[in-house]
C-alpha cells in the first residue's frame, strides 16, 4: 500500500475492471496535496509502495477512456486531452519494458487515468452575528453603519486535478468474505494549472515519468 493517508475508491476500480474485463476489487488511494488553485503553477506529485519491486511486472491493462470522478460519481470520456493522456502513458510504460495487453486479457498491472472534479458545499457560522451583544451596543451602529450579518453562510469548494493510478493485478489477496483485494502501488497527481491542451499533457506526463525511474521492467 502507499505509505500516506488514503481514502476509499473501490467503486472507481470496479468500473475500470468492468472495462478491462478482469473482475471486481476494492482499492484505496493517497490523498493528493490540497490548497492549490488553478492559478498556481503545475505541481507533479508521485508516490509509490516502497515494498514493491516493479521489475516483477511485465504487462499492463489501460482503457482507452479517462475516468471522470465527480463527488463519488464516475463516468468515462474520450476527447483530445484524454486520448493524449492514454497515448502518452501507454508509450511511457512501453518504453520502460512493459507490454500493454488487449481488453479482456490477463495483465500484471491495471492503469487508470482519472480526472477529478469535485465540488463540496458546506455551512459555517458567521462570528460577526455574535459580536453585537459582546460589544454591547447592538452591532456596529453609532458609526453611521449598521450592517446585517446572518448567523450562518454557505460556501463551496472546488477540487480539480488529474491522477494516474496503478494497481497490482498480479498479486491478489482475498478478504475474509472471499472478495479480492487489490492495492494501489503507484499514484501520480497533477495539481495547479489546469490541463487544457495536448502540449500541457505532454509536459505533465514527461515530468511524472521522469520522477518515476523505478517504473521499469527488470532486464
Amino acid at each position: 500500500m502507499l505509505q500516506q493517508h488514503k481514502s476509499g475508491k473501490g467503486s472507481l476500480w470496479a468500473i475500470l475492471l468492468l472495462l478491462t474485463a478482469v473482475g471486481g476489487l476494492s482499492s484505496c488511494r493517497e490523498n493528493a496535496v490540497n490548497d492549490l488553485s488553478p492559478a498556481d503553477s503545475p505541481v507533479y506529485i508521485t508516490n509509490y509502495d516502497r515494498s514493491i519491486n516493479f521489475g516483477q511486472y511485465k504487462t499492463f491493462s489501460l482503457p482507452d477512456s479517462v475516468i471522470i470522478e465527480s463527488n463519488d460519481a464516475y463516468a468515462m470520456t474520450q476527447n483530445s486531452i484524454s486520448t493524449r493522456f492514454v497515448t502518452n502513458v501507454a508509450s511511457a510504460l512501453t518504453s520502460r519494458g512493459f507490454k500493454r495487453v488487449a481488453k479482456g486479457d490477463s495483465a500484471d498491472l491495471g492503469v487508470a487515468i482519472i480526472r477529478v472534479n469535485n465540488q463540496y458545499t458546506g455551512v459555517a457560522s458567521n462570528p460577526y452575528s455574535y459580536y453585537s451583544s459582546y460589544w454591547g451596543y447592538g452591532g456596529l451602529g453609532g458609526y453611521g453603519y449598521s450592517p446585517y450579518y446572518p448567523s450562518y453562510y454557505t460556501y463551496q469548494v472546488t477540487d480539480q486535478y488529474w491522477e494516474i493510478q496503478i494497481v497490482d493485478l498480479k498479486n491478489r489477496a482475498s478478504t475474509s468474505n472471499g472478495q479480492q483485494q487489490l492495492n494501489v502501488i503507484y499514484d501520480a497527481t497533477i495539481r495547479g494549472t489546469d490541463i487544457t491542451d495536448t502540449q500541457a499533457v505532454d509536459l505533465a506526463t514527461t515530468a511524472i515519468f521522469n520522477q518515476s525511474p523505478y517504473l521499469q521492467v527488470s532486464q
